[in-house]
């Protein structure tokens, strides 16, 4: 089991930097590929970073590439979230998720379905 809890969402203008953490319980982290969704009142959620167990391999969704650099510290038991050049249309609520089942060799899953633990969510509201 995992359990996951986000922080660091909140208001920031359009232009501005957030950093969103997640903090994992349990001793499978380091065993899991972590993910970061974001959904919007009315809409599926939807896929934004993701990033490999040992941290090596990361993907994004072309929207946030660029701009958005997630990370890990296995030590830490924590996923990071580093939101730069944000914008109106990133305003979502921000999930972890994790996935400790097997994978693919160097695949990175951008579907909800294929996570199997999350968060509770962190608001972020981009003001234009």
């Amino acid at each position: 089991q995992v359990q996951l809890l986000e922080s660091g969402g909140g208001l920031v203008q359009a232009g501005g930097s957030l950093r969103l953490s997640c903090e994992a319980s349990g001793r499978t982290f380091s065993n899991a590929d972590m993910g970061w969704f974001r959904q919007v009142p009315g809409k599926e959620r939807e896929f934004a970073a993701a990033i490999s167990r040992s941290g090596g391999r990361t993907f994004y969704t072309n929207s946030v590439k660029g701009r958005f650099t997630i990370s890990r510290d296995n030590a830490k038991n924590t996923v990071f979230l580093q939101m730069n050049s944000l914008q109106p249309e990133d305003t979502a609520v921000y999930y972890c998720a994790a996935r400790s089942l097997p994978s693919a060799i160097g695949y990175l899953y951008t579907t909800s379905d294929e996570y199997q633990y999350w968060g509770q969510g962190t608001q972020v509201t981009v003001s234009s």
